[in-house]
Order: structure tokens, then C-alpha cells, then sequence
């Protein structure tokens, strides 16, 4: 965008936010009011001539006042207040001049049914559309996680746009009574701030899924995308040609999204009610395996039977549809539980030809790449995640890990500190980031958010883990001893994160067997960053000495060497 519309765009937007265009428009109106009554009243009772005259005078002399007094102070509810001038904070992104120009937001959709319960309906009929258009490999769709960050959001479609740089926003609404539907959907141009289109379709519960289906079609005309045959069937496809059981999954959905052990629970049965419905569908095995491998991955509830019901759930899919992209997902998804992280790569990269959008899959592979020392294609993988996953705190956390792997410490912290800020309470976020304090040796900085912790979630496992190596830090072995109980060993043997924060424990303590032993089962977990066991990671030293240590990474060597991106 040139300088000059630049100024313009940004003195537009600051006469909007210190309501002078308001103020502009009201007094305009107002004006016109006083000077036909001025008239009426000259005639009427016989006033001199100069009267509406002197009115017009009047209203000329005040309108710049009232423009200056709106452009200095704020009328509002809490009285006249002087307008401050806007951070830097709050100013509005205009990134659109860099943004792709096939990419699009989809706002949740707003419900304005009379039952505030029937909202799983409009956030579902979201979640639909951006998995219909996110297997359009020419466009870059948003993901989910971070388009509904955006909900009930009083932003202009222009700075949403702006804040996920984008070209396009769909926004719309769901009116739900009973079996009738009521959608209205509208395609802007944030560039232009310009409507491509807006439609309204009214129908039954029985015609959802035609109305899906238009409103992608109607994207994809509208953006002159051109489709594969693949994508036109994927498009055209009923996931699920049975209301009862669409309603199912899309309660299942806003369960298994909250991830929570009670709301993955009760996302399992609303699929297991909607299979009973139906019978064998893909997309309801498709989300019971991406709940139960939420159990594991988070370390809900680690072993291996659930890590047999997800594998349970690809096959299924897979006898279903043969090629499916969600299969292929949960197919890498149980590898990469397995520690079998080659073939891991081979199934989640399959799924990324057929869904090139999935920010699930882009994550899970990444990590994979960072793990395994493949810093290049974990960037390039990671630039993608970010593009479509912005306002995921999970996926931004990667940026922080791979600092972490590199040795930069600095970069990590800042990092992490911004993925902490987007969720302060949660247990996951303060430990990553408490450890990359750690790292940066800012350990009473770290030692505060880890204290934090105890006392606001004392039975996390990531608060525990994060206790045992403060006190590993400090020296204390009696207390770092009694936190690291066999009941967080055994999370720790199939999750590599905390078999290393206990092999890092066990090493600063100076209990070398464990935390050789400990080292060996984060290596069989498929943590074979040789460049940062043997050089940059700083909580191995009390062990890099010995020969068990060096055998290990002869082994690690060849691994990393002969891994296949």
C-alpha cells in the first residue's frame, strides 16, 4: 500500500475513532430539523426575516466547534473524558498489500436463533465450510482453532483481515427453529472493504448440506479458483447424509475442542450416538480418533489402549475410504505415539497432499522434523502452520522450540512469552515458558510462573514437572525426589517432552545411571536432535563424559543422519 493511502487509510480510521464522522453526520441531520422549523416558525408567527438567518449563522459557527470538541473528547456513558491517542497496540493492521491473494477467514457464524443452545449449529456450519475450502490446495484457509478466537468479536471485517492477513472474509449468521433454517452468508473484499456477495438461503434442516455445498461453490467462483477433479468431488461430498447424526458430530466437535478430559468424554458419545444413527461413517471415526489421540498427545491418559482405539479408528476409516486424508492423520498419529517417526512422516505427509490446510497434521509433523534435528523442513512446515494457525498458542509455541533447539535462547523466551500470554492460566503454556527462562538463565523469573503453578493448578502434571526440575536446578535432591513419583515416571516413558525434563532433572542432581537411563527412553521416543544433545543442550553436561553417553549418540547420529524428510 503506498505512503500517501497509508496516511489516508490511518487519518480515516482516526476520525471514525474519535466519532467525528458521527458527530459529522448527526449534526447534519440536526441542522436540517432546526433550519425547517426556523422557516416553519418565520412564518407562522410573523418573526422578522433575519430570524432563520441567524439560525443558519449559528450552525455554521458551531460545526467546527463540535468537530473540534469530538476530536479532543469522548461523550460517553462514564461522562466527557479527552480522547487519548491510540497505542501502537491498537492500531489497525493493514497487511493486505502482503497478504496472498487467494486466502480467506471464515468468521464464525453468528447464531440469532431464539435458543442460545442451538450455537454448536452455527459454530459447526463454520467448521464445515473451512474443511470444505481447506482442501482447495490454490487457497489458504484459516484454521479453525484461530477463526474462532474471533467470535462475538466487534472487530471490522478489515482489521480481522488485517490481524490474519488475508484478502477475504466470509461472515454470516444461522437462525435455527425447530426443523426451518435461515442462513445468510457475505464475501468481502478486505482489501477494497467491498461485498462480492451476499446471499440468503432459507430452507430446511434436510437442505444444510446443500447450502454448505453453494456457499463453497459461491467462494470458489467468486475467488476464480479453479478445481481438480478431487477437489470439486471433495466439495461436492456429504460427509454425513443423516441430519440426526450431523447434529451429533457437531456437538461432538465443540466437545472434543475444549480439550478437556470431561469434554473429550462427552464428545465421544455424541459421536458414538450419531454411529448408532447412521452406522460406519469416516468423519465420526475420524473425530473419535482425534479425541482419543488428544487423550494421549496431552497425557490425559497415556497407554496403550487408547493408542489401540485411534489405530482402530484408521482402519476403519481406511476400509471406508481407502485414500482418506483422515485416515492417513490418525494412521501418522499412532506411529508418532509409537516412536515408528519415519513412517509417521510418510502417513502425515500423505494426508497434507489430500488436506494441505490441516493445521493438526502441519503441527504433528513439525514437531516430528524440530525433534529430529531437521531444523530446514521444520521452518518451512512452520511458516505454513503460522500462515493458517496464527492465534493457536499450540502451534505457537513452535517458533519457541526450535529457537530452543538451536541454542537461542533469547529468541525462545520471547517466544514462549508470547505464547504465554495468550493463555496465562494454562498449566502447558507457563511450564514451556518458565523453561525457556530457564534456558535464558533467568531462573527467578522462572521460579515465580513455576510457584504460580502450585497454587493455582498444583495437580498438573506440567506443574510437577516443572517443580521437579526447579528444585533439580537448585540443588534440592530431597525435595526434586519426592515430587518425581512413579506415577509421573510412567506419563514420562511415552511422552518425550517429559522424559527429557526427567533425564535433565536426573543429570543436574548428579544421578547419572537415570538420567542415562531416562536419556535412552527419550532417544527410543524418537528425540534424536544429535546437534543439541552432544553440543547445545546445557543439562547434560554432568554426563557428556561418559561412555554410555557417547555410545548413545553414535547411535543417535546415525538416526539423524539417515532420517528422511
Amino acid at each position: 500500500m503506498p505512503d500517501n493511502q497509508k496516511k489516508l487509510f490511518k487519518f480515516w480510521h482516526e476520525l471514525k475513532r474519535r466519532k467525528v464522522v458521527a458527530v459529522i453526520i448527526s449534526y447534519a441531520a440536526i441542522a436540517f430539523i432546526l433550519l425547517q422549523l426556523a422557516n416553519l416558525l418565520e412564518e407562522s408567527l410573523d418573526l422578522p426575516l433575519w430570524f432563520d438567518k441567524l439560525i443558519t449563522i449559528l450552525l455554521l459557527i458551531g460545526f467546527p466547534i463540535a468537530i473540534i470538541f469530538s476530536w479532543i473528547f469522548d461523550v460517553s456513558s462514564k461522562g466527557i473524558t479527552k480522547t487519548e491517542p491510540e497505542s501502537a497496540e491498537k492500531q489497525p493492521v493493514t497487511h493486505f498489500n502482503d497478504a496472498p491473494e487467494k486466502s480467506i477467514i471464515v468468521l464464525p457464524f453468528e447464531n440469532i436463533s431464539s435458543d442460545p443452545e442451538q450455537e454448536y449449529f452455527s459454530d459447526g456450519l463454520t467448521e464445515e465450510i473451512i474443511t470444505d475450502l481447506s482442501y482447495i490446495s490454490d487457497l489458504l484457509v484459516i484454521s479453525r482453532n484461530s477463526a474462532m478466537t474471533f467470535k462475538g468479536s466487534k472487530k471490522k471485517t478489515s482489521e480481522i483481515a488485517g490481524d490474519v492477513n488475508v484478502r477475504y472474509v466470509l461472515q454470516g449468521s444461522v437462525r435455527k427453529s425447530e426443523n426451518n433454517l435461515r442462513i445468510n452468508a457475505q464475501l468481502i473484499d478486505a482489501n477494497k472493504d467491498t461485498h462480492m456477495w451476499a446471499e440468503k438461503y432459507i430452507g430446511t434442516l434436510d437442505n444444510v448440506f446443500d447450502i454448505q455445498e453453494k456457499v463453497s461453490k459461491s467462494i470458489v467462483e467468486a475467488l476464480k479458483i479453479k478445481l481438480n477433479p478431487q477437489e470439486k468431488e471433495r466439495i461436492s461430498e456429504v460427509n454425513i447424509d443423516n441430519i440426526q447424526a450431523f447434529e451429533c458430530y457437531l456437538q461432538a466437535r465443540q466437545e472434543i475442542y475444549r480439550f478437556t478430559e470431561d469434554g473429550l468424554v462427552r464428545g465421544i458419545q455424541h459421536i458414538k450416538n450419531g454411529l448408532e444413527i447412521i452406522g460406519e461413517n469416516e468423519i465420526l471415526y475420524a473425530a473419535m480418533g482425534t479425541a482419543y489421540f488428544f487423550y494421549v498427545d496431552a497425557g490425559i491418559k497415556p497407554g496403550t489402549d487408547y493408542l489401540q482405539k485411534i489405530e482402530e479408528c484408521s482402519q476403519k476409516i481406511f476400509h471406508l475410504s481407502p485414500e482418506s486424508a483422515h485416515g492417513y492423520f490418525l494412521s501418522g498419529a499412532v506411529h508418532f505415539l509409537r516412536r515408528n517417526l519415519q513412517h509417521a512422516v510418510i502417513d502425515l505427509k500423505k494426508s497434507l497432499e489430500k488436506n494441505p490446510n490441516n493445521p493438526d497434521c502441519l503441527v504433528q509433523l513439525t514437531r516430528i522434523y524440530s525433534s529430529c534435528g531437521q531444523n530446514d523442513a521444520a521452518w518451512k512446515l512452520l511458516d505454513k502452520t503460522l500462515a493458517i494457525d496464527p492465534f493457536n498458542a499450540i502451534a505457537f509455541s513452535l517458533p519457541g522450540y526450535l529457537h530452543l533447539l538451536n541454542g537461542d535462547s533469547e529468541k525462545a523466551r520471547e517466544a514462549y512469552h508470547k505464547m504465554y500470554k495468550m493463555d496465562p492460566e494454562s498449566p502447558i503454556f507457563g511450564w514451556f515458558y518458565a523453561l525457556a527462562l530457564i534456558f535464558a538463565k533467568q531462573n527467578e523469573e522462572a521460579f515465580k510462573i513455576i510457584d504460580r503453578f502450585e497454587k493455582i493448578a498444583p495437580q498438573s502434571t506440567y506443574t510437577r514437572y516443572a517443580l521437579f526440575l526447579k528444585f533439580s536446578v537448585l540443588g534440592d535432591k530431597e525435595k526434586a525426589l519426592e515430587i518425581i513419583t512413579p506415577e509421573l515416571e510412567n506419563v514420562a516413558k511415552a511422552i518425550e517432552y517429559h522424559s527429557r525434563t526427567i533425564t535433565w532433572g536426573y543429570a543436574l542432581l548428579g544421578e547419572k545411571k537415570k538420567a542415562l537411563d531416562w536419556l535412552e527412553n527419550t532417544i527410543a521416543c524418537g528425540f534424536i536432535n544429535y546437534p543439541f544433545l552432544v553440543e547445545i543442550d546445557p543439562f547434560l553436561e554432568n554426563i557428556r563424559g561418559e561412555i554410555r553417553f557417547k555410545k548413545l549418540m553414535e547411535r543417535v547420529k546415525h538416526e539423524w543422519e539417515n532420517f528422511e524428510v
